[in-house]
């Protein structure tokens, strides 16, 4: 078996629909897994652009979502769930907007990535507070036991 990410709005490598991007109603996506593998305790996602802020010079990763501590026995998350609620349990990061929420694509130059990265750890972790990409990324280091990641685009429409 193979852990797997997908969307039901988009596919792998390809554009991400107006809805979900600050074009549109700036709302996350619907997504689904499955195959987490054996031992997960808890799973968490990170939204990110490492195309920012220009895909032909990309100076840093700009971090849209973060949300942690997501039941192994979870195995999507609905339209919108970044604010009509997570599932029990799981807890939002803090985003480079300075936010515990979704943020959409929103590209100031070309077309970019954004990758969908679930993790999937041997540990439930107590309150992080609101971390940071970085300070997720540090207290998963060493409880790492699968991962996968969905890949969509977007560039903002012309006018």
């Amino acid at each position: 078996m193979t852990f797997k990410l997908i969307s039901p709005a988009f596919g792998h490598n390809r554009s991400i629909p107006s809805q979900y991007t600050c074009e549109g109603d700036d709302i996350s996506p619907p997504l689904a897994w499955s195959d987490a593998p054996y031992g997960t305790r808890s799973l968490a996602l990170v939204m990110d652009d490492p195309d920012s802020p220009d895909p032909a010079k990309p100076q840093r990763v700009y971090v849209h979502w973060v949300v942690y501590n997501i039941s192994p026995l979870t195995t999507k998350l609905p339209l919108n769930a970044a604010m009509s609620g997570l599932p029990l349990r799981a807890l939002h990061g803090t985003n480079d907007w300075g936010k515990q929420n979704y943020g959409g694509p929103c590209p100031s130059v070309g077309k970019h990535r954004y990758f969908f990265k679930l993790y999937a750890l041997d540990k439930l972790f107590k309150d992080l507070k609101n971390p940071t990409k970085e300070q997720l990324d540090q207290a998963m280091e060493g409880h790492l036991i699968g991962h996968v990641e969905l890949i969509g685009t977007y560039e903002k429409q012309k006018k």
